[in-house]
């Protein structure tokens, strides 16, 4: 263990007067493993640097003198080369143990045990590797591994002012070229832009590492804190959306961030190791950054982006460089570039002229796209290398409804570009003349069309659509993107507010689906990582276990909806017996409210979800009991294909009008006809024109879809013979084409149905 002569701040004061001293930067090297070994007790230091995409051994107290500039590793290779490679940590008691161990002999390491090692970070890329071993087997304490975190930090301003970085590893933009490129992420916020790339702050390179004078480093923290905090609160008060939202209180749990105790407190124990309020910033955000590697939950990953913002704000407020793209102010249409945003960094930006945004990182659930949802900013994530592949001030295409944005693009490919926004703001206003306009098909049967929803904004899409009522409504939003379990208050709050602005239309709310690949970090949901999480604990399973979670939302939506009709419906239910468990325990918290004196609904119909197979073979248990049947087409899909939706290489392999599913649906139909329950398709599959005009013909006549969806599928229907398409469905189905899809889109071409 260190002791209080080798903490921290006195390898740091040491290392101090080895980078002041007029050696070489060979023998200063030589100094830093001798000052770390001694003050780590350990047998062996050594620091491996990266020269033209090789780690070389450069320095080392403990192995062969001889290895010195003689070995070397790969990125990847060995214990160094993975942790190079990965940006990661390894404490290891028994080094040979580990499955990336590599001996390299000329080293004379084979009596050495024990193992641990930290990359030296140099503008966000490794560098080299600081490591040490020791001969009995044994775990290095974290106050060592931080010490050496620490000291590869101040390692990296050594070694850069001694030019021994390879500046092939550092680069900072592109490099030149101006051929045009498509590059693909995944759709966060649908919509389309040209403009011209801006890269959302410039990087901040940390120059002076170790710290003169403590105390002045502190108070310099201490006054960024109170500026950042202050910029947070005005941005909060200021921001304009119209209107209550989810955003509001994702806002607030920003706030939270910035306020959080815990965080100044690290930065402050950097400081009092030696740092200056710089590095110390770095140094937590950097250990952030390794956390958020660690993490397999994006739900937890989302909330430490929002603190990697704050870091970001904090970093440019103490070192004088606030000069981000929004301070400077855009001067024509523009595509917003970064890694991340923080939800108040994307409000800096004028909306007149922000076109898009695209993110190297980012998610569905991620804050600072809840925001550009409400700001109705389109926002692209996932796209590998951006900062790399684009450079400021090339004109892009972005076209998130295709998952690509075209870079540097050609006059052909800007004329396409144009024609496609023009006719999707064309088809837009047919679509929206629409509103109004009952979706009936031309043999008079009347179809309908319902939205999907999970935020107050989204219910706003009612009468912009004109669509008959929210056929699902997703209450676990309101519980990932809050940094606390939402109280039941809070939750009536939202369901009332939906019920206010439905009206008299109906609203079916679906119970929280939360777990599996929708973990939420403040609820410890199953010991151990699932290998299979959409199969797993999650939904009704997680639901009825943690009954508490259920019976608040239970009150919470029985009281919100006092005096009118309450529509629940319970997702993934797999046998009969999960209904009636879930509709019990509805019931008996129906009971409690009445014993209180509390106004109830005047009626609670209850629903199930139907999206596991297995359901769908207990049909004569389960339509007794149930008001009324969704059929969720996206889970169903993959549970009936085992196949992963989210795999990219089985996205398109199964398609929805296989045989197979319109078959399965067809099957359910047909018993809840008998029994009179109403049966809804919810998913993806209902949005699409081709697919809903199949599903109308094995029977289907209730939608529930993505509001951007409604206008096509009015469209379609009131172009559609129910009658032909009926007959139509009934030979196909009887003898199944191969190639169902083509024959379909055939029929509807000679029928005159618009598929948009």
């Amino acid at each position: 263990m260190l002791s209080a002569a080798a903490s921290a701040r006195e390898i740091l004061v040491n290392l101090h007067d080895v980078m002041a001293a007029r050696s070489n930067a060979q023998a200063k090297l030589n100094q830093v493993v001798d000052i770390i070994g001694e003050a780590l007790n350990s047998e062996v230091c050594s620091i491996y640097l990266l020269r033209e995409g090789v780690l070389e051994l450069f320095a080392t107290r403990g192995l062969s003198p001889d290895a010195v500039h003689v070995t070397k590793l790969a990125l990847g290779e060995g214990l160094v080369g993975t942790i190079a490679q990965n940006s990661e940590v390894l404490n290891l008691d028994e080094a040979a143990s580990h499955p990336d161990f590599a001996y390299k002999p000329e080293t004379g390491e084979d009596r050495f045990h024990s193992f641990a090692g930290v990359p030296i970070i140099r503008r966000e890329r490794s560098v080299g590797v600081l490591a040490v071993q020791h001969a009995d087997p044994r775990r290095y304490a974290d106050v060592e591994i931080e010490a050496l975190q620490t000291v590869a930090m101040v390692l990296s301003e050594l070694i850069a002012n001694a030019g021994l970085i390879d500046p092939a590893g550092v680069r900072d933009r592109p490099q030149s070229s101006t051929a045009s490129i498509r590059l693909t992420g995944q759709k966060l916020v649908e919509g389309m832009g040209a403009g011209y790339a801006v890269f959302h702050q410039p990087r901040i390179h940390i120059e002076h590492t170790v710290a003169e004078d403590v105390e002045a480093e502190r108070h310099r923290v201490y006054a960024a804190f109170d500026k950042m905090r202050e910029q947070i609160d005005k941005m909060t008060r200021e921001a304009e959306f119209g209107g209550g939202g989810e955003h509001e209180e994702v806002l607030e749990t920003y706030k939270m961030f910035a306020y959080d105790e815990g965080w100044s407190r690290r930065i402050n124990e950097a400081i009092d190791s030696g740092l200056t309020a710089e590095a110390a910033i770095e140094r937590v955000q950097q250990r952030t950054r390794q956390r958020m590697r660690q993490i397999d939950d994006p739900l937890l990953a989302d909330r430490m982006h929002d603190l990697e913002d704050l870091s970001n704000r904090l970093l440019r407020i103490v070192s004088g460089q606030m000069g981000t793209a929004a301070q400077l102010g855009l001067r024509q249409d523009t595509i917003l570039i970064a890694r991340n945003l923080g939800p108040a960094e994307l409000l800096e930006y004028d909306r007149r002229r922000l076109k898009g945004v695209i993110l190297e990182e980012g998610s569905l659930t991620a804050h600072v796209t809840i925001v550009a949802r409400a700001m109705g900013v389109p926002v692209l994530g996932r796209v590998r290398e951006v900062r790399r592949q684009i450079a400021e001030g090339d004109l892009l295409l972005l076209d998130v409804n295709g998952g690509s944005v075209v870079v540097r693009p050609s006059s052909a490919m800007e004329e396409a570009f144009d024609a496609k926004l023009a006719l999707r703001q064309k088809r837009r206003a047919a679509y929206a003349a629409l509103r109004d306009v009952a979706p009936t098909t031309k043999d008079g049967h009347r179809v309908t069309v319902m939205i999907n929803a999970g935020l107050r904004d989204d219910v706003g899409a009612l009468d912009v659509t004109g669509a008959d009522g929210i056929g699902l409504f997703r209450t676990e939003f309101q519980f990932l993107v809050s940094a606390t379990l939402p109280q039941r208050e809070r939750q009536q709050r939202l369901y009332r507010e939906v019920l206010d602005v439905a009206d008299e239309r109906p609203v079916v709310f679906r119970t929280v689906d939360i777990g599996g690949d929708k973990a939420l970090p403040y609820l410890i949901q199953h010991d151990g990582e699932e290998e299979n999480p959409a199969m797993g604990w999650r939904a009704l399973r997680l639901a009825l276990e943690r009954n508490g979670l259920m019976k608040a939302q239970a009150r919470a939506l029985l009281e919100a909806a006092a005096g009118r009709t309450l529509h629940v419906m319970f997702p993934m239910v797999s046998e009969a017996w999960e209904f009636d468990e879930a509709r019990a325990l509805f019931e008996q918290q129906r009971a409690w409210v009445a014993s209180r004196h509390r106004r109830l609904p005047n009626e609670v119909r209850y629903g199930a979800m139907l999206e596991v197979p297995s359901l769908a073979y207990q049909l004569d248990l389960l339509l007794p009991q149930v008001d009324f049947l969704s059929i969720g087409t996206n889970d169903l899909t993959q549970f009936l294909f085992a196949a992963d939706r989210a795999n990219p290489k089985l996205a398109e392999r199964y398609d929805w009008l296989s045989a197979s599913i319109l078959r399965f649906i067809g099957s359910v139909l047909e018993p809840s006809r008998v029994a009179g329950v109403p049966v809804a398709v919810c998913g993806e599959m209902g949005g699409r024109p081709l697919e809903a005009m199949a599903l109308i013909g094995i029977g289907i006549d209730r939608f529930s879809i993505t509001p951007a969806a409604v206008g096509p599928i009015k469209a379609m229907v009131r172009t559609l013979d129910r009658a032909a398409i009926s007959a139509e469905m009934t030979r196909l189905l009887a003898a199944p084409p191969r190639d169902m899809r083509t024959v379909l889109t055939q029929w509807a071409e000679a029928n005159g149905v618009e598929l948009g």
